[in-house]
């Protein structure tokens, strides 16, 4: 794209002596120019995208239906009309107020229909003028206007040397510029008028417009020519940096095609001698092409990709970046794959040694391998490990491989925002390199390895694209056998990878990727379960991380429980692992600095080294208070219990909500409230408490964020309790979604919030009737002291969860009426 420091356009086809819009001004036309009077009202034309200058010449397109009206009317009379730029060049049609107040008086020298039917005038500036009144605005603008005041200097040396200087740099940049016409020259050199002069390069000068009007706004002469030169040199020095490039430009690919010649004729040379041999590092790559099993397509592909690197000189860029991309071909594993152990009681002990418990995950893996060793050919199927943080998800991955015989790799996609991080970049790119699912394939060394798509539920997305979408093709078993890199620019068959996806939530993840993959829960342990995953893994792991041995430290299993249940509360065993860690460093302080210390680990040396329990055992806080409810929640570091507080004060009905509480859980309570309003005289209540009295509801903590459906029948049972001023049970918990008839419906995490309620104490549960499948999964040695009560209905659970007798000293809650003072609600 050429740069022009002169646009010519609009004036050029005037620059000829025979043409009778000769532009050119001789120091008399200026000076009758000048004398000229200006009326004291014209009509305004508005122009949008350039500037008229004085004794400028330039042709105009007029396509605004006022403007046509404006053109046909005074070249019928005076053909003056005043032309002034307008502020915003989108603004179809511009007011007075939208228009330059600096513009030109300008004679209509022609009007040209042309044959696409535009209507081309040709103006020539005469005067500057400055708007003052709009008179009339239809149908086009007219305004008063008064002539523009210039100030005349003083023609020193210094002034004729900045017009010699105007002059100069006008033609040096005429004579650098090739689209120029030479006739540019011609007419610069002809104007004899230094006011013209700058009035006709500032008017084809390749400038804004802003610039352009305020050079006209300038009433100084020296001061336009200041600004003028300002302009021409840095247009100048523009010019001169562009030849500078296109010069050096052309001297490199000179070069470039000298050296492809010569090589050329070297080549030849050598040919003609008798074929010496080629280079070493090309030979290398063909030796080893021979020996891979790729098929038909790729061997053609790689084959034409090398002939491509015998052309290329050894010295230039793309010579690197080929043999690069030529070296990642050879170094994928196309058809190599490992040998699956299809022993499957040895995968099973494998699985146990390695994981306690996690049953469900255990069973689907030696189905998988049971299907692989009669079919041979199964497509590995995609699975997704949903649990909290620190219940193995990962580490599990490891132990499938170890189980399968397979290699084993892991891609962290934890704030993965690029889509080029999973598909690559194409080659055009600087530094460009395949997506880290050919690269980690490439590592494994196999074509079927165990890969772990870690945190899949935190992909982020961004302007570079979505990785959530580009993994859509990687983990579709349909699609995956022709996967796409932008790198490698060929299919790969990834159909035999055994990909595992792991998430701490399915709610982030997209639902067209969620469809394609196998989802298997990994539920929370239970503290038996932890003490066992304790006592076989991470004690052994930490005194090993220590340098101590087995006979160094011993801790007994009441003693990790008590590190269990009174030092972490999570369902996984991470923050578990960190105590046991923590108690391990103070054994090994001791043995380094030669103290005495206990062998076998006791309860007193726990809280020696770790401090006072973090927990209470007991979270259970009793029944005391009517109104107060306890729930069960599932985050997503596993289960919690949480408090439904409700109480009543005198007011006019209204519900007062607080706790951080998320939109569906309001929902919940203003479901429950509606519902027992409808159903008020089944708990004997008296339908006019609700008019009278204020309900507050209020979920401790009130900093953390709380939402869900899963304490709807927490919430009723509260309103019910704090109505009736009945009592809730001791050691009682639910969890369940309500609806407006009073149905109860099953929700998710049951495991986890089962495991929650036994660490909290709690004996006895309320669920809807359709969770009951989700307590069968659980071992019954785990859950043997507690009691399950299934509900489908809200009257159920009222049945179940409240006492029978007020609390000791219930609330006044009372009805006033006409007829009598207080009517006491029982």
């Amino acid at each position: 794209m050429s740069y022009d420091p002169f646009d010519f356009k609009n004036t050029m086809p005037a620059i000829n002596e025979d043409s009778e819009f000769f532009p050119l001004m001789s120091s008399e036309d200026e000076e009758e120019m000048n004398n000229e009077q200006v009326p004291d009202t014209l009509p305004i034309l508005p122009l949008r995208n350039t500037v008229l200058f004085p004794g400028v010449v330039i042709p105009i397109t007029v396509g605004r239906d006022k403007s046509i009206k404006l053109i046909r009317d005074a070249n019928k009379s005076s053909r003056l009309i005043g032309v002034v730029a307008q502020q915003d060049v989108s603004i179809e049609d511009p007011s007075f107020d939208q228009l330059h107040k600096v513009g030109t008086v300008a004679l209509i020298v022609k009007m040209l229909q042309m044959p696409d039917g535009n209507t081309t005038v040709i103006l020539q500036g005469k005067k500057r003028i400055v708007l003052k009144e709009e008179v009339q605005t239809e149908p086009y603008i007219k305004a008063t206007v008064e002539p523009f005041l210039d100030k005349k200097g003083k023609e020193d040396k210094e002034f004729k040397a900045m017009v010699s200087s105007v002059k100069d740099m006008a033609m040096s940049i005429i004579q650098l510029s090739p689209n120029i016409p030479s006739e540019a020259g011609i007419a610069i050199r002809n104007i004899e008028s230094t006011s013209f002069l700058i009035n006709f390069i500032s008017s084809n000068m390749n400038a804004d417009m802003a610039a352009k009007q305020a050079l006209l706004e300038t009433p100084a002469l020296r001061d336009r020519i200041n600004m003028v030169l300002e302009h021409l040199t840095l247009d100048l020095q523009m010019l001169e940096l562009k030849n500078q490039i296109q010069t050096k430009v052309r001297v490199d690919l000179d070069k470039q095609q000298r050296d492809y010649f010569l090589n050329q004729q070297l080549k030849t040379i050598q040919e003609e001698l008798g074929g010496t041999t080629p280079d070493l590092e090309i030979e290398n790559l063909r030796k080893r092409s021979a020996t891979k099993k790729w098929a038909k397509e790729v061997k053609e592909h790689f084959n034409k990709e090398l002939e491509k690197l015998t052309r290329i000189n050894p010295a230039a860029a793309d010579y690197s970046v080929q043999i690069n991309y030529l070296e990642l071909l050879l170094d994928l594993p196309w058809n190599e794959f490992t040998k699956d152990n299809f022993d499957l009681k040895r995968a099973q002990k494998v699985l146990d040694k390695d994981h306690f418990g996690l049953d469900k995950v255990k069973q689907r893996i030696i189905e998988y391998l049971a299907v692989l060793k009669l079919k041979h050919d199964m497509k590995a199927p995609i699975l997704c490990l949903v649990g909290p943080p620190g219940v193995g998800k990962t580490s599990l991955g490891k132990s499938i491989a170890k189980a399968l015989g397979r290699k084993y790799v892991r891609m962290a996609l934890g704030g993965v925002r690029d889509e080029a991080e999973i598909r690559g970049h194409r080659k055009t790119y600087i530094g460009a390199m395949p997506g880290r699912i050919i690269q980690s394939v490439k590592k494994a060394g196999a074509a079927n390895p165990v890969f772990i798509l870690d945190e899949i539920d935190k992909v982020g997305n961004d302007f570079r694209g979505d990785p959530s979408s580009a993994l859509l093709e990687v983990l579709d078993p349909e699609q995956n056998s022709t996967f796409y890199d932008h790198y490698v620019e060929m299919d790969f068959d990834l159909s035999n990878v055994m990909f595992i996806a792991t998430a701490n939530s399915l709610s982030t993840i997209q639902p067209a990727l969620l469809d394609r993959m196998e989802i298997i829960e990994v539920n929370g342990y239970t503290i038996e379960e932890k003490v066992e995953i304790a006592k076989r893994h991470l004690l052994p792991k930490q005194r090993e991380a220590h340098g101590l041995g087995p006979k160094d430290i011993v801790v007994k299993n009441d003693v990790l429980e008590k590190v269990v249940d009174e030092y972490t509360r999570e369902s996984g065993v991470r923050s578990l692992e960190k105590k046991i860690g923590s108690v391990v460093r103070g054994i090994a302080k001791s043995i380094a600095m030669e103290e005495e210390y206990n062998t076998t680990v006791s309860k007193k040396d726990v809280e020696k080294i770790l401090g006072a329990p973090i927990f209470d055992k007991d979270l259970y806080e009793g029944n005391d208070t009517a109104g107060v409810v306890t729930g069960l929640a599932w985050t997503s570091v596993g289960g919690d219990i949480l408090y439904i507080e409700a109480s009543l004060s005198p007011g006019n009905g209204k519900l007062t909500l607080t706790g951080s509480l998320g939109d569906v859980m309001k929902e919940s309570v203003t479901i429950a409230l509606a519902y027992l309003r409808a159903h008020a005289a089944e708990f004997n209540i008296n339908a006019k408490l609700f008019e009278q009295w204020d309900v507050h509801v209020h979920v401790p903590a009130g900093a953390t964020p709380k939402d869900g459906p899963s304490a709807g029948i927490t919430m009723l049972t509260a309103l019910v309790s704090v109505f009736t001023q009945r009592k809730v049970k001791a050691n009682l918990a639910m969890t369940g979604e309500i609806t407006l008839r009073g149905r109860v419906l099953p929700v998710g995490g049951i495991k986890e919030k089962i495991l929650a309620a036994k660490r909290a104490n709690i004996k006895e549960i309320i669920l809807c009737r359709s969770n009951q499948k989700d307590i069968l999964e659980i071992k019954e040695d785990y859950i043997k002291d507690m009691q399950f009560n299934y509900v489908t209905d809200m009257r159920d659970v009222i049945k179940l969860a409240l006492l029978d007798e007020t609390v000791s000293n219930p609330l006044d809650l009372t009805v006033k009426t006409k007829d009598a003072p207080v009517v006491v609600v029982s």
